[in-house]
């Protein structure tokens, strides 16, 4: 069966995509990437197909991406996220939960643990779960980096804006 990622692209250089991610936990560092030609970091996880829900999405894209199967645990936030990036204004309506990833997966507190070939060449690397340590990182949504080491107990909805500075829900 052919996939199909909801993706939607405009003639006005406007783009909307449904991106899932999740922030996995080891011993008080959480688990990031990036494309190698990026300045930025993210949290792991990628587009959601037709069909698929978001929890299948992101266990889908953990095998794809780190060849393990995770936990989907809580959902922490559903943000309208609105950037500019590579000269296109973006909508994307993002899903991030918290996920389990199994012990096998490699953890180191300074290296690159993974890197894998996928749209992009990726690096994976483990980072301090610290408000500090992911402001230095450039990592989007930056309201992440906000509430990192108070993580919501039930999800929050957020619409976020690129530039701004107070929090919208």
């Amino acid at each position: 069966m052919a996939r199909t990622r909801i993706r939607i692209k405009t003639k006005s250089k406007r783009i909307f995509q449904m991106r899932i991610a999740g922030l996995g936990f080891r011993d008080g560092y959480v688990l990031v990437h990036r494309a190698v030609d990026e300045a930025f970091w993210t949290f792991p996880g990628g587009r959601a197909e037709i069909g698929e829900t978001s929890e299948e999405t992101l266990k889908r894209e953990m095998v794809e991406e780190i060849g393990v199967e995770v936990t989907v645990g809580r959902l922490l936030w559903s943000v309208e996220n609105f950037f500019h990036y590579e000269d296109r204004d973006w909508h994307e309506l993002g899903y991030y939960y918290v996920m389990d990833i199994p012990e096998t997966f490699p953890f180191h507190p300074t290296d690159i643990v993974h890197r894998i070939k996928d749209e992009h060449d990726l690096e994976f690397k483990w980072v301090p779960a610290t408000s500090e340590a992911l402001r230095a990182l450039d990592i989007p949504p930056y309201f992440i980096a906000e509430e990192i080491e108070n993580l919501p107990v039930s999800p929050r909805h957020l619409v976020w804006r690129d530039g701004d500075l107070d929090l919208k829900s």
